[in-house]
């Protein structure tokens, strides 16, 4: 009763807000299914509509200011359209030539930066538009590879809306991850995904013991994502290394949102643990649809040159991929974090751990306990995420079941009521946080945490 009158306040106060907003998504809801084309965007009672974003702040077309933490899907390291990312554009927009349909050397030039990045032999890219796309591609190669059909990910672990990985994403109580979480897919699909908790070493090791011999792949997040902002142990990490070995199993890692975003390569360099194909997307498309698949010549070769036995894997990548634009973006944007990696990275990470202890300092203020995750560990030190849990009881929140069981955290409360009353304060998150970018300031966190200090005092009215 008491979260039913807090959401009903929280709605009322956002509606006199945004009234034009309401009229476009009535609108919309009309023509598009839930009146648009990004589940996550669509939150109750209904989206704001953008009217323009620059840097750290977005305006709706009711003419509200909000400081954003969702920066363009955690793709927005620089702020919203940044400067270097328009000039690097401008000249060639200018030209004329927009899609053409043919190769170009700009993708080139990206391919390469990649790899040097990484500074590991014998690996190829290919790029494609999508994390979704790239974590599919990544799936066929490896199934090409080994000539097995099973598949292991991480519980809580979010590869896009690929059909080999939709199992395993979302939390339901009394059956944990283990779940499907799609309709429309062959039964044999989920039956070959099978799940594994994050960082927990003892039941990866039981799990290959198992199945080793029929997994054709192991795609986890060194980084987890929706899971929960949580960083792997380079202990995990090392296990997965050699259990993949022993048992020939193709190790990927999905690098989406870590690639580029704590060091100018992938998380994986900081931990020192190659795998043999890497997902990487969101940054090195400067804000651009941009992903790529790296890894092992003889896996990524399975595209075009099967052996006598096997039919060739069919990655085309897409009307869209490397699209001179994209390219383009995406060379200057890696081309700037990595010439200006000892500015960028420590900065955004100073900035999210002071966000961080501030909500944290103004909960307990109010006498309400919130974890905040996102934080580093002894590998990564500069973490620029953070996300707001709301406990039930005395846990760590060093997993995705602690994030998203509602036994443990109140999801109802961080996922609804705090996403409208940030709203009404002038601040935009997704799942109660979000990622700092280079274009925040110190004012800006000050003005968050006062946010969040007019949230604290909401709920404890309320609640």
């Amino acid at each position: 009763m008491k979260m039913k009158k807090l959401l009903k306040y929280l709605e009322t106060e956002y509606q006199k807000k945004t009234r034009q907003s309401a009229i476009l998504f009535k609108r919309a809801s009309r023509v598009m299914v839930r009146g648009g084309s990004h589940t996550l965007r669509l939150w109750k009672p209904y989206p704001f509509f953008m009217a323009s974003a620059q840097g750290a702040q977005v305006r709706d077309v009711d003419g509200n200011q909000y400081l954003d933490y969702w920066q363009g899907h955690y793709a927005n390291i620089l702020g919203h359209n940044p400067a270097v990312i328009r000039r690097a554009l401008e000249p060639y927009i200018k030209a004329g030539t927009f899609h053409t349909g043919f190769e170009s050397s700009v993708q080139l030039e990206l391919a390469e930066k990649i790899l040097a990045s990484l500074k590991q032999q014998g690996l190829k890219v290919r790029f494609t538009t999508s994390g979704t796309l790239a974590a599919t591609y990544a799936v066929m190669l490896a199934m090409g590879y080994t000539g097995r059909e099973y598949i292991l990910k991480i519980g809580g672990g979010w590869h896009g809306a690929s059909p080999y990985l939709l199992k395993g994403v979302k939390f339901r109580p009394g059956q944990g991850f283990n779940v499907p979480d799609s309709a429309g897919l062959p039964s044999d699909f989920h039956k070959k995904i099978l799940i594994t908790r994050f960082d927990d070493c003892d039941h990866l090791e039981k799990t290959f013991k198992k199945y080793g011999s029929k997994l054709a792949a192991f795609i986890l997040e060194p980084f987890i994502g929706v899971g929960g902002f949580l960083f792997c142990s380079r202990e995990y990490l090392e296990l997965a290394r050699r259990l993949t070995d022993r048992y020939g199993v193709v190790l990927i890692f999905d690098e989406i949102i870590s690639g580029f975003r704590f060091c100018a390569s992938g998380v994986q360099k900081l931990y020192g643990v190659q795998p043999d194909v890497s997902l990487f997307g969101k940054l090195i498309g400067g804000g651009q649809a941009v992903a790529a698949v790296v890894g092992r010549s003889e896996i990524m070769e399975g595209c075009e040159k099967p052996g006598a036995r096997k039919m060739r894997v069919h990655f085309e990548g897409g009307t869209f991929s490397s699209h001179e634009e994209y390219m383009r973006a995406g060379l200057a944007m890696v081309d700037y974090l990595s010439q200006h990696q000892k500015e960028v990275y420590p900065y955004i990470g100073k900035l999210a751990e002071k966000l961080r202890q501030g909500i944290e300092k103004v909960f307990k203020e109010e006498a309400l306990e919130v974890v905040c995750t996102g934080r580093g560990n002894e590998i990564v030190k500069d973490s620029s995420f953070f996300m707001v849990n709301f406990p039930k009881k005395k846990i760590a929140h060093k997993n995705p079941e602690d994030v998203w069981d509602p036994e443990r955290s109140d999801v109802l409360l961080r996922e609804e009521a705090l996403k409208l009353a940030l709203l009404i304060n002038g601040v935009h998150v997704v799942h109660g946080g979000g990622c700092l970018s280079t274009a925040h300031t110190e004012k800006d966190v000050e003005k968050t945490v006062a946010a969040y200090a007019e949230v604290a005092r909401i709920f404890r009215k309320y609640l």
